[in-house]
């Protein structure tokens, strides 16, 4: 397995995380979750590898996007 496809792997499963963190922490449905992060700020740096922020904790991750984006919601 080359590196590209572990990082690839890596990355979905944070993502996974980080929604089923956010769905449990807002108490909303996971769907309405996965609506939230792919739609934020913050996945889009995941995504890039924007300042190494994907290597972050998940939950660290999910407390930045409650904090930074999802206030109110």
């Amino acid at each position: 397995m080359d590196e590209n496809v572990l990082e690839g792997i890596y990355q979905e499963n944070l993502d996974e995380r980080i929604i089923d963190c956010l769905s449990k922490e807002m108490n909303v449905p996971y769907e309405q979750a996965m609506d939230n992060y792919y739609n934020s700020r913050l996945s889009s740096m995941i995504h890039s590898g924007q300042y190494g922020i994907q290597y972050l904790d998940y939950k660290v991750l999910t407390h930045m996007l409650l904090e930074s984006e999802l206030q109110g919601e």
